[in-house]
């Protein structure tokens, strides 16, 4: 296609025409990010990872609890466990998979952080998960752990 200008009028016209076409794609390619989740770091063992929230009442109420440090406890070579002081809000699932970096409410009072993936037929609330758990079993190691829950 050609573009002839045959006086300054036309240029004007032609401009504002192109700008007209324009500005209506541009707001259509300009669309808002959605919030990323909330986050908490956990270190324990010299190392530091980072807790992707899930978006319900239990990870919320854990949220509002941080900083704060537990003394976790082995549970058949695949997790660390405590118990906390008070409940937090519940919405049971069962999961199937548990997966390594998963971190969940069994019942209403326990944390759970998970270093190895396995099948289960127990029930849990979602709390999080660990972006990137390469290493959290070896950062947990064997026995009691202490863990440090704090804001990112």
């Amino acid at each position: 296609m050609k573009l002839r200008i045959q006086s300054p009028g036309t240029t004007f016209r032609a401009l504002a025409a192109v700008a007209a076409l324009a500005s209506p794609l541009a707001a259509v390619a300009v669309e808002p990010k959605a919030p990323e989740p909330p986050r908490l770091s956990i270190s324990v063992g010299g190392q530091r990872f980072t807790v992707v929230l899930e978006d319900n009442p239990a990870a919320q109420a854990l949220a509002k609890m941080v900083p704060v440090t537990f003394e976790m406890t082995d549970l058949n070579d695949n997790e660390k466990k405590v118990r906390l002081q008070r409940g937090l809000p519940t919405n049971v699932v069962r999961p199937g998979t548990i997966r390594t970096g998963d971190v969940m409410l069994w019942g209403d009072d326990t944390l759970v952080v998970f270093y190895k993936t396995f099948q289960s037929v127990y029930s849990y609330t979602r709390i999080g998960r660990i972006e990137n758990p390469a290493g959290l079993a070896q950062a947990l190691g064997p026995g009691d752990a202490r863990v440090v829950f704090e804001r990112r």
